[in-house]
C-alpha cells in the first residue's frame, strides 16, 4: 500500500490534519461552534467549484470563499442570535454560487464528487506543500492567541468584561477554523469535515478533563480515523470519508458507553 506515492501523501497528509483536528477542534467543542463548522464545510464546497471554475487550484477558492465567509459572519453576527441568523444567510448565499461556479465549470460529475467527499487518489505532492505550510501557520498562530482563545472560549462570563479583544479573538479564530476547513477537506471532503472537527474532541471530554490531555486524546482519536480509513479505502476501493465517519462515530459510542459506566 505505502508503495503507491499517492497513499505516500494521504498518510502524511492525515497526520497534520490530525494535529489540526486536535488543535482546533477542543476549541470548536468548548465553543459551541460545530454548526458553524458544518457551515464552513458546505462554503468550501463553493470555494472549491469557484476554483475549479477559473482553472486553479481548488484549495485557494476554499480559503477565499471560507475565509471571507468567516470575517462576515465574525464582524456582522457578533451576538449569538445574530451570528446564527448571519451563518444560515452566508451559508445559502455561498451555496448557491458553488451550484452556479459548478455548473459553469468545464468538468466531470467525478471531479464534483471528489470535493463533496474527498479522494485519496487525488493528493499530489503539491498538495501535501500546501497542507503542511498552511498548517504550521496554523498552528503557529494559535500558539500565539493560546492563552487568549482558552481564557476566550472556557471563560465567557470573564471574557464578556472585554468586548473588543473578545470579539478580535473570535474572528482570529473563526478564520483559523476556515484555513483548517479548507486544508482538511482533501481528504475528507467537504461535506464531511466538520465530523473530524467534532467528534474526536467530543469523544475526547469523556475521557479526560484538562485542555492539554484534550487535545492529545483528540488528535489520537482523529489518527485513528483518518489511517485506518485510508487502510480501509484502499483495500475496499470505498470512499475514505465514510470510514472516516465510521470509526469516530464507534469511538463516540464507546466514549459515552464509557461515560455512563463510570458514573454508576
Amino acid at each position: 500500500m505505502l508503495s503507491y506515492p499517492f497513499m505516500q501523501y494521504a498518510f502524511v497528509a492525515s497526520f497534520f490534519i490530525s494535529i489540526l483536528c486536535g488543535l482546533m477542534g477542543v476549541f470548536v467543542v468548548a465553543r459551541k461552534t460545530a454548526f458553524f463548522t458544518h457551515t464552513l464545510s458546505e462554503i468550501s464546497f463553493s470555494g472549491a467549484s469557484f476554483g475549479v471554475f477559473l482553472g486553479t487550484n481548488p484549495i485557494l477558492g476554499m480559503l477565499l470563499f471560507t475565509v471571507l465567509s468567516s470575517l462576515m459572519i465574525g464582524t456582522v453576527g457578533s451576538r449569538v442570535s445574530r451570528r446564527e441568523s448571519s451563518i444560515s444567510v452566508f451559508s445559502v448565499f455561498f451555496i448557491g454560487l458553488g451550484i452556479l461556479f459548478l455548473s459553469l465549470a468545464d468538468t466531470q460529475s467525478s471531479y464534483a464528487t471528489n470535493i463533496l467527499f474527498g479522494s485519496i487518489v487525488g493528493i499530489s505532492y503539491s498538495n501535501v506543500q500546501t497542507l503542511v505550510g498552511l498548517s504550521i501557520a496554523i498552528i503557529v498562530i494559535t500558539t500565539l492567541i493560546y492563552r487568549k482563545l482558552k481564557y476566550n472560549s472556557f471563560d465567557n462570563v470573564g471574557a464578556s468584561f472585554n468586548s473588543r479583544a473578545n470579539t478580535l479573538v473570535s474572528v482570529i479564530f473563526l478564520i483559523l477554523l476556515a484555513c483548517t476547513v479548507s486544508v482538511t477537506a482533501q481528504i475528507v471532503g467537504s461535506l464531511l469535515i466538520f465530523a473530524l472537527l467534532t467528534i474526536p474532541a467530543s469523544s475526547a471530554r469523556y475521557f479526560v478533563h484538562s485542555i492539554w490531555s484534550m487535545t492529545i486524546l483528540t488528535f489520537v482519536f482523529s489518527l485513528i480515523g483518518t489511517w485506518f480509513g485510508l487502510y480501509l479505502s484502499f483495500v475496499t476501493n470505498l470512499p475514505v470519508s465514510f470510514f472516516i465517519a465510521t470509526i469516530e462515530t464507534i469511538i463516540y459510542i464507546i466514549a459515552v458507553i464509557y461515560d455512563k459506566v463510570t458514573r454508576i
